[in-house]
């Protein structure tokens, strides 16, 4: 199963220290999520950060900024819908209802769906779907390898994902409820070797 780390929207002190350190421990996927932000603030956040891992990073806002870093990917959702022309990487996109997926899942090359599980860093946001309406879903096909599991993922619900055929695991509360500054950092790498361990 992919484990992929969304950062949260604010910016957190010595942010590029600790994404660096999530990239340099194997991480398959860091998506740069900070909706509120300038581009200027989000391209200062990427020259933070290793160029040798900048084909492991998605984008969900300020698209020109992949071509300039040439970063691996792009996030579409109701912000930013389209495909920038001539982008030539890697396609996600939010899907909040199993209509969607169906809809979008053959125009990405993997989709997040969300939220499975009652969300960890949103109060009151709570699972949109039922075990038995997951577990239809996947019997249909619709979760598979592409299906990125989102909303209230945590280690110990790894198994419950895997048993349903999501294809990866998205994590944002889970990793960042404990993070202040740098000296956070062990923890926040040691968490995530946990989940990668867990399989």
């Amino acid at each position: 199963m992919n484990l992929i780390i969304l950062t949260t929207p604010n910016f957190l002190p010595d942010e590029a220290e600790a994404l660096t350190a999530l990239l340099s421990h194997g991480l398959y996927r860091l998506h740069l999520r900070k909706p509120g932000c300038t581009e200027a603030e989000l391209d200062a956040l990427i020259r933070q950060l290793p160029p040798a891992y900048y084909p492991r990073i998605s984008l969900h806002d300020h698209f020109p900024l992949q071509a300039r870093y040439h970063l691996g990917g792009i996030h579409l959702n109701s912000r930013n819908p389209d495909v920038p022309i001539g982008f030539q990487g890697l396609v996600s996109r939010s899907c909040h209802t199993l209509e969607e997926a169906a809809r979008y899942a053959p125009l990405t090359d993997y989709y997040f769906l969300s939220p499975i599980f009652d969300s960890i860093s949103k109060q009151g946001y709570h699972a949109g779907f039922t075990e038995q309406q997951l577990r239809q879903a996947a019997d249909n096909g619709l979760i598979n390898m592409k299906t990125v599991a989102l909303g209230g993922i945590s280690v110990d619900k790894l198994p419950v994902l895997a048993s349903l055929g999501f294809g990866g695991a998205a994590f944002l509360g889970d990793i960042w409820r404990n993070y202040h500054s740098a000296v956070d950092i062990p923890y926040v790498v040691n968490h995530f070797l946990a989940l990668v361990n867990a399989f």
